[in-house]
């Protein structure tokens, strides 16, 4: 009787490993190189990759691949030819739901650290600077008031409005942007009447707050480029929970260098985990290395989700959490 064999290509949290242990042999390689990983999916030794969304798996890897299916550890699936694979009978999986509410915590962590400069003011304190309350000391922009725009209002985004309205914040959104259709009350359920729906021009006009949660496609790669920064009000705050390259990041910094806009608040980058030259050492830059579901719950869930899936597929059936063209 053959043995389902599974390729991890990082560690994962239980209950992840017990699931895929007790449906077969896991092989667990931390940190695969492009070329290692060519090797693995195209040896005929593995039934399931169990993939990062930094782990590529386009058309060409895909069409040599020897494998069943991709249970991504990821809501996101940029990393993957989805439809290549349709086509070549490999079946793909993701995770979601199940990070949306530690991604929107994630978002205003850095909403609110960009704004109130939490990472000048943390540095200044370290550094030995502190010598007693100033009341022009690291002075921040203000939360409650101000107007937040939200750039796709999906899961997370809706996620985050709701946090933002209990800070008293103003909620605007538009959908798809660049482009945008119209969201019915329906669609908005409990937040109907209490956000409104913008052009996306007006959106980056006149939001205080930019909070991007769309997936990376060919129409939001580099939504916000340097043309869009500068429309953006010079105190406002860009805040990017989605995928890195979604922010032309060489632009952003000549932003934040050049003060066009006041702050941003990053959890992502558009070359992981490689940032863009001089992001790192601008203070009003509040940076976090990918840690946007980075708790317990979540991540277990994650593994969970993923393993699930990967066992499904093994077996041949459609995975619980497909991903489909």
């Amino acid at each position: 009787m053959s043995t389902h064999r599974f390729l991890v290509t990082r560690e994962i949290p239980e209950p992840g490993p017990s699931i895929l242990k007790d449906a077969g042999d896991v092989v667990i390689k931390d940190g695969m190189s492009a070329d290692e990983l060519r090797e693995a999916v195209t040896s005929g030794e593995y039934d399931v990759v169990l993939p990062q969304v930094s782990d590529t798996f386009d058309a060409e890897l895909l069409a040599q691949a020897k494998i069943r299916g991709i249970a991504n550890y990821a809501v996101g699936y940029n990393n993957i030819d989805v439809a290549a694979a349709a086509d070549l009978g490999i079946a793909v999986g993701n995770t979601p739901d199940v990070l949306n509410e530690a991604t929107a915590n994630t978002t205003m962590l850095l909403l609110l650290g960009a704004a109130r400069r939490a990472y000048e003011a943390s540095e200044y304190l370290r550094e030995g600077k502190f010598k007693g309350l100033r009341p022009n000391l690291l002075v921040g922009q203000d939360i409650t008031g101000a107007t937040l725009g939200i750039a796709g209002l999906g899961r997370i985004g809706k996620a985050v409005a709701h946090r933002a309205l209990g800070f008293g914040m103003n909620v605007i959104f538009t959908q798809r942007p660049p482009e945008d259709r119209p969201v019915s009350d329906d669609e908005l359920g409990d937040l109907a009447g209490r956000v409104s729906q913008v052009p996306w021009d007006e959106l980056i006009e006149t939001s205080d707050y930019i909070s991007l949660h769309v997936p990376l496609t060919e129409d939001t790669t580099h939504l916000i480029d340097a043309d869009v920064l500068q429309r953006m009000k010079s105190t406002a705050v860009l805040v990017n929970t989605a995928r890195g390259p979604v922010v032309d990041e060489n632009a952003l910094v000549r932003a934040l260098r050049d003060r066009e806009i006041f702050a941003a608040g990053l959890d992502v980058f558009e070359n992981e985990p490689q940032l863009a030259e001089g992001l790192a050492e601008l203070p009003n830059a509040f940076l976090l290395p990918h840690v946007g579901s980075a708790e317990v719950g979540s991540r277990s869930g994650m593994a969970r989700m993923a393993a699930e899936n990967a066992v499904a597929m093994a077996h041949g059936e459609t995975p619980p959490y497909e991903v489909m063209p």
